[in-house]
């Protein structure tokens, strides 16, 4: 027999090798996987540049993330036809993270805060934090996104006019345009209104995948040829450098809060969208996606995007549907396409400095457009009022608020959604046996009288709020049991359920004390043994003795038709009950109810 630790080396280099396996290029997918990846590359130009424009930062940094991304997050993530690579929503996140830093420290901050963004997901995804994903729910996502849309649109507007930007948020700054249209540049305003006319006659054709592309350079050709000055190129932003950047490390100088809590909610957005990444394109061979393992590989692709100078980035929708259409076969259709892209960096630099800013954007209103779904929205508007409050709340946040806040904004609001959604699903319902020996749910009682024996089953949530409902639904005891006539009973039938915590137990406590007000009495029937376990270790049932405690055993019902004989006074006196007053109690013939 091996030494252990023979064994635990083979474990890990066969571990090792299949890792590797799983990621080198399979031969029959070269080709195809080759030539999809040129598409995705052209593409990454124009989103590249366009969301480093979107960020309020050099293009370059675009440029960078969009060959590092694919290539390290193509290598290491579990959704294989995934890109890595800059996305709107992850840009305006960054961009508003970095609101506070003057013009000369935004590019390195942006450095910085794409490393962060990689350490937090790093850091996430060792804690398995992915899992938060589970919280966010589709209103509140959906608001979000549409107001990320409307804000691409209403902060281009400057740059698509020629006016100076004035104001922190996109909506400040489209008010600023409308009150000043006298100012507006009419050669760039020509320039965005062509570049948008291509577009959209490009996306109705077999050349859509290019339409960026060319809507870039047909009107920067047209502007160049003409001579207007007056139209602002990429490189009036700063320069594009020759080749590929050298490796740095970050300055840590820049570090301030507000830069932690923009790589957090960069981090979250990811996650989300990364999410819906995995859903949208499942694996070709049918294993499944880990979300965490995503979660990894969007953190290696921040890291290595931000030690070549580059922004955040993520799971991309758009580039992903683009890879896929173009005949991807593995995750080396992502790689070639961040590989394509450092060819057109050595080569083609200089060339990209002289794209008209005003067709970069077009190219992020026209997205913003499509992003928006209207059928969506109305759906989600129709669903209910909570849905409809939580969506419009959030994308009033996201116009109005740092985009980090609103994130936080949107996870809470999913959370109280979470919530009161548990509070307003919880059904109680009372068992009743019929003539044929069948057990049937019938409505539930108002009120319980002396002599009334009922069995209650519960259907939703106990946690917090759910116990609170509850507590108002439960039946009202009424007038007061005696010798002849005792009081109510009542059994809550509690199986299944392995978390009830104070909330519940402070409900039933109360309620146990309203029916031994009346002469009456209490039993949680069908409780978990293990929940018992800890509800004595901490004392729970000495401080709510009234509440009379039935565990659970292998037999369905059997805890219940034990405390159910108990109440009748056909059962052995006290063998229901965990705890409760001491002695047996007294054996009174009450009843005999049709409930089980």
């Amino acid at each position: 027999m091996d030494e252990p630790e023979t064994a635990l080396s083979r474990f890990y280099r066969e571990r090792v090798l299949r890792g590797v396996r799983s990621v080198a290029p399979e031969r029959r997918h070269l080709r195809r996987d080759l030539v999809a990846g040129i598409p995705g590359a052209i593409s990454s130009v124009p989103d590249g540049m366009a969301s480093s424009v979107l960020a309020g930062v050099n293009p370059a940094h675009g440029l960078y993330a969009s060959f590092a991304g694919p290539i390290a997050g193509g290598a290491t993530s579990s959704t294989r036809l995934m890109v890595v690579t800059t996305t709107s929503a992850a840009a305006l996140a960054a961009g508003s993270a970095l609101s506070s830093y003057e013009a000369d420290e935004r590019s390195e901050a942006m450095i910085l805060l794409t490393v962060l963004t990689g350490a937090a997901m790093l850091f996430a995804a060792a804690l398995r934090l992915s899992r938060v994903i589970r919280f966010v729910s589709y209103s509140v996502m959906l608001g979000f996104l549409t107001g990320v849309a409307v804000n691409m649109v209403l902060g281009q507007l400057p740059d698509a006019t020629g006016v100076a930007p004035s104001g922190d948020l996109a909506i400040t700054k489209a008010a600023h345009l409308l009150a000043h249209l006298d100012e507006t540049d009419w050669p760039t305003a020509a320039t965005t209104g062509g570049a948008l006319l291509l577009l959209v006659v490009m996306a109705r054709t077999r050349l859509a995948v290019v339409g960026s592309l060319v809507a870039l350079v047909v009107p920067t050709a047209a502007v160049l040829l003409l001579g207007a000055d007056s139209v602002a190129s990429v490189a009036d932003t700063g320069r594009i450098p020759q080749g590929l950047p050298a490796p740095a490390l970050p300055d840590l100088g820049l570090l301030r809060p507000e830069l932690v809590g923009g790589a957090l909610s960069v981090a979250a957005l990811v996650l989300v969208q990364g999410a819906g990444v995995a859903e949208a394109v499942p694996n070709p061979d049918g294993s499944p996606s880990s979300t965490r393992r995503d979660f990894v590989a969007q953190g290696v692709g921040n890291l290595a995007s931000g030690l070549v100078g580059g922004q955040p980035v993520g799971g991309s929708v758009g580039q992903t549907a683009l890879n896929v259409a173009a005949g991807a076969r593995s995750r080396w259709a992502g790689i070639w396409s961040g590989l394509w892209m450092v060819v057109i960096l050595v080569l083609l630099a200089d060339a990209v400095g002289q794209v008209a800013l005003a067709t970069l954007a077009a190219v992020l209103i026209f997205a913003g457009i499509g992003s928006v779904r209207p059928r969506e929205l109305l759906t989600v508007l129709r669903t209910g009022r909570i849905p409809a409050v939580a969506m419009l709340a959030t994308f009033a946040a996201v116009l109005v608020l740092p985009v980090a806040t609103a994130v936080g904004i949107g996870v809470l609001a999913s959370l109280v959604l979470q919530l009161n959604q548990d509070a307003l699903d919880l059904r109680l319902v009372r068992l009743v046996r019929g003539a044929d020996g069948r057990v049937r749910e019938v409505d539930l009682p108002e009120a319980v009288a002396p002599g009334d024996v009922v069995v209650l089953d519960v259907h939703g949530s106990l946690f917090y709020a759910g116990a609170r409902t509850l507590q108002r639904r439960l039946p009202k005891p009424s007038g007061r049991g005696g010798d002849a006539v005792p009081g109510p009973v009542v059994l809550v039938r509690l199986r299944g359920r392995t978390t009830l915590g104070a909330t519940f137990w402070k409900v039933a406590g109360d309620y146990a004390s309203a029916l031994e007000a009346v002469g009456g009495r209490l039993y949680l029937t069908g409780v978990d043994p293990d929940l018992v376990r800890r509800w004595v270790a901490d004392d729970l049932t000495t401080r709510y003795p009234g509440v009379r405690v039935v565990p659970a055993t292998p037999v369905l019902g059997e805890s219940t038709a034990s405390a159910l004989a108990e109440a009748l006074g056909d059962g052995a006196p006290g063998t229901a009950r965990v705890h409760g007053e001491p002695g047996p109690p007294k054996r009174v013939k009450r009843r005999r109810p049709e409930a089980t």
